[in-house]
């Protein structure tokens, strides 16, 4: 999509939202406001989706947006993420409540089935597309439980939009150029009426049993579960990632607050002592049968456990961080998928987790000026038509890491030079195809297609 056409789609957006204010205005009436509110934003929803490519983000945004019964009294609404909604002859029980631009979706589909008061709406951590829809779902007297630090969650993620705006879109360039403003779309605070702790949170509604369950650690510090002892079902959340089993994503490409290793594996025991029937993600399908499902977390929590172990052995052994992202590998009894969460990244995650940032490699960590700031001296001294022969020797032999690190200093003195940024889109197309061949993990595709993106638009400008 085109950068004029991305444009357009949000123009169209931006004006749909500007008439729905103006019959609000018009109208009145609290019911009319949130029935036009509804209806806007699923027209915008609607724009939204299909403004995004088909090969971003892991295909979430392919997935239907349907109702469909798990269980007696148990609703998913399916799409990017998923709401959940529990019946009870008392009211019902919202776990989660998916993206914004398709909460009206889920609202809609999900009251034709029932239209009884909602009682809890409990969030499984604080990024936008679980607790998009709280707003459009909340009620007056609606209980809203989240995680104790889920407060702090959102206060770093809140007060660092721009910055991760601008990352976010290195990722996803079909993203806004800026963060949302209007106060349906933007990522904003979410007031709890209940902070689960390690103790956990017990409820019973319509005589069905809650058990909220502290779980911190692969998608942030305030992650929660939902135990349904009497159906045997739990709502993970992304507490297990997206896919089912994976290996967990302790560090995130986006930039957020670095994932606790040891908590996560933790809250992982504490799901292996469940005898779960049911494993409900809020992305994708839930996943059936006991064996199956103790198997998975079982095998999670022992990879998980396995890199964390290896990471601490190499830096006691005193092994550079570099050695350990290349050496460490999960044996083939404990393979699992790495297309959200990748083992040599967690390996750095928990190295910086426990050591911090100053690897004790250089005297140049501890000093704010970076070696790119003397890349373009070497380039001048060396010749950039020396080190352009050097990088194309290292492409040659398959090495690719070497090649990226020299064209990088030829480029910081000619930033438009053709034969540097050739070999440069060479190396990235040659590393998305391993990527795709070997770990297939989305953010590592999309950065790299972004990348190649880049290099292709400069060559085509020079």
């Amino acid at each position: 999509m085109s950068k004029q056409a991305g444009i357009g789609k949000i123009g169209a957006m931006v004006i749909l939202l500007l008439v729905a204010v103006g019959v609000w205005l018009l109208v009145g009436g609290e019911e009319v406001k949130k029935a036009v509110t509804l209806k806007t934003m699923e027209v915008v929803g609607n724009i939204a989706i299909r403004s995004m490519p088909d090969d971003v983000a892991g295909g979430f945004h392919k997935i239907p947006v349907e109702v469909k019964a798990l269980a007696p009294d148990v609703y998913q609404a399916s799409g990017i993420a998923n709401t959940h909604m529990i019946v009870t002859s008392e009211g019902n029980v919202l776990f989660d409540t998916g993206i914004a631009i398709q909460a009206a979706q889920h609202v809609r589909l999900l009251k034709e089935v029932s239209d009884a008061p909602i009682k809890y709406i409990i969030l499984s951590h604080s990024h936008a597309d679980h607790i998009g829809g709280a707003q459009f779902w909340r009620e007056d007297d609606t209980v809203l439980v989240a995680h104790r630090e889920f407060a702090e969650e959102q206060r770093y993620l809140i007060e660092l939009t721009p910055f991760q705006w601008r990352r976010n879109r290195i990722l996803f360039p079909w993203m806004p150029e800026e963060p949302a403003t209007n106060k349906l779309l933007a990522y904003k605070k979410v007031e709890t009426s209940v902070d689960v702790d390690e103790a956990d949170y017990r409820f019973i509604l319509g005589r069905t049993v809650f058990e909220v369950l502290s779980t911190p650690g692969a998608e942030g510090a305030d992650n929660i579960s939902l135990w349904l002892p009497q159906k045997k079902i739990l709502f993970s959340g992304d507490t297990l990632g997206p896919l089912f089993p994976q290996f967990p994503n302790v560090f995130t490409m986006r930039g957020e607050k670095v994932r606790a290793p040891i908590e996560y594996i933790n809250s992982l025991n504490k799901l292996i002592a469940l005898d779960i029937e049911m494993l409900v993600p809020s992305h994708h399908s839930a996943i059936t049968g006991k064996e199956n499902i103790r198997a998975g977390l079982t095998l999670i929590r022992d990879a998980t456990q396995y890199v964390h172990d290896e990471t601490i052995k190499g830096m006691n052994e005193g092994k550079t961080v570099y050695a350990l992202m290349a050496e460490i590998k999960l044996p083939p009894e404990l393979a699992l998928t790495q297309e959200h969460g990748k083992v040599s990244w967690a390996v750095r995650s928990i190295w910086d987790y426990y050591a911090t940032w100053f690897h004790f490699e250089s005297t140049t960590e501890l000093y704010p000026v970076p070696v790119r700031d003397v890349y373009a001296e070497l380039a001048q001294m060396a010749g950039p038509e020396a080190l352009v022969a050097k990088a194309l020797q290292h492409w040659q032999n398959h090495e690719l890491m070497k090649t990226l690190h020299i064209l990088e200093v030829v480029l910081a003195a000619e930033p438009n030079n053709k034969a540097a940024l050739n070999i440069r889109l060479d190396t990235l197309n040659a590393l998305l195809e391993e990527a795709k061949a070997g770990d297939d993990n989305n953010y590592e595709k999309d950065y790299l297609r972004r990348r190649i993106a880049i290099t292709e638009e400069t060559l085509a400008g020079g």
